[in-house]
């Protein structure tokens, strides 16, 4: 019953600045952590960044920790991913998620996902 929806990808160059934004329905925000992930053509789905459920908790995969922010607000069920200093290597197509804590930051198959968005970075 949980929806989730993204929005925010697109073409930019290397060195350019991305938000996206994923909107959940169906439920409250404060009661999931939520995070995303990303795929490319070839590779597993990898983790990027998870929040608890009230935003304080947050954990940064080591590929991003510096360029990417993580941030949530529940007033308005949407969590955000700042991502700065995009590289080639972050192309893919970026998944909303939600489940608990621990599914968020440590498995690889959360319970609810959003459609996926596609960010492309041109070298």
């Amino acid at each position: 019953q949980v929806q989730l929806v993204e929005s925010g990808g697109g073409l930019v160059q290397a060195g350019s600045s991305l938000t996206l934004s994923c909107v959940l329905s169906g439920g409250a925000a404060s009661s999931y952590a939520m995070g995303w992930f990303r795929q490319a053509p070839g590779n597993d789905r990898e983790f990027v960044a998870g929040i608890g459920g009230n935003g304080m908790i947050t954990r940064i995969a080591e590929t991003v920790k510096g360029r990417f922010r993580i941030s949530k607000n529940n007033a308005e069920n949407t969590m955000y991913l700042q991502m700065n200093n995009l590289k080639p290597e972050d192309t893919a197509a970026y998944y909303c998620a939600a489940d608990s804590w621990y599914i968020i930051a440590v498995s690889n198959n959360p319970a609810n996902w959003g459609q996926g968005t596609q960010v492309t970075v041109s070298s």
